[in-house]
């Protein structure tokens, strides 16, 4: 199973590296969480650098891609190039984006005719691209997600760990990083976020 949080240049650490580490929290034979870029490594908004553990090509095969925010994503999504190699399927994968990585998915087409959210700043963008805007941290149609807020990466990841292994799943891994004195609360909050975008099977559990 992989899972690739696609990360380009002017990237936002909270979105991509929280959701690595919390998707990592699944200690499970053949699981692989990986940052997948197009060059070898890329630097944040904050000039942290990191180097990509997969390509964009690897990305595309992967089983569940998270897209990023970051403070270059119109410059992502204006190039023709580069948007050619994003063939993102939610008939075969999860998709999910964060922040304004929800722009690359609306300029993909894969929000058509479906609400979506993200942060504030690129709300407007993400509106001027014909997709409505929810006032709340996450939501989800079929295989597609979008959420709205640096710390709304938790959701995120916490839904593809959910929909690939499972609710217990899921709230173990958000226990584990949640903090003391917070973890029951955090793990209610988190499953409250993402329960109505389950399975209602697997939401009861």
């Amino acid at each position: 199973m992989h899972i690739a949080i696609l990360t380009f240049d002017g990237f936002n650490e909270l979105d991509s590296l929280i959701a690595l580490g919390i998707l990592n929290r699944v200690k499970k034979p053949g699981w692989r969480v990986s940052i997948a870029s197009p060059t070898s490594r890329v630097r944040s908004m904050n000039g942290v650098v990191i180097e990509a553990q997969a390509s964009l090509h690897d990305a595309i095969e992967a089983d569940a891609v998270l897209v990023g925010s970051g403070m270059q994503t119109r410059e992502v999504v204006a190039s023709p190039a580069l948007m050619a190699q994003l063939r993102l399927d939610p008939a075969r994968q999860l998709i999910g984006a964060q922040c304004s990585g929800t722009l690359v998915l609306a300029k993909l087409g894969l929000l058509d005719g479906v609400a979506a959210c993200t942060d504030l700043t690129t709300k407007p963008w993400v509106e001027e691209a014909g997709i409505a805007v929810l006032n709340q941290p996450f939501f989800a149609n079929g295989n597609v997600a979008t959420s709205g807020g640096c710390l709304a990466s938790q959701y995120l990841a916490a839904w593809v760990i959910a929909r690939l292994e499972g609710v217990a799943a899921a709230r173990d891994a958000i226990h584990y990083v949640a903090p003391v004195g917070e973890k029951d609360e955090t793990v209610a909050r988190t499953m409250r976020n993402i329960a109505p975008y389950l399975e209602p099977a697997a939401a009861a559990a």
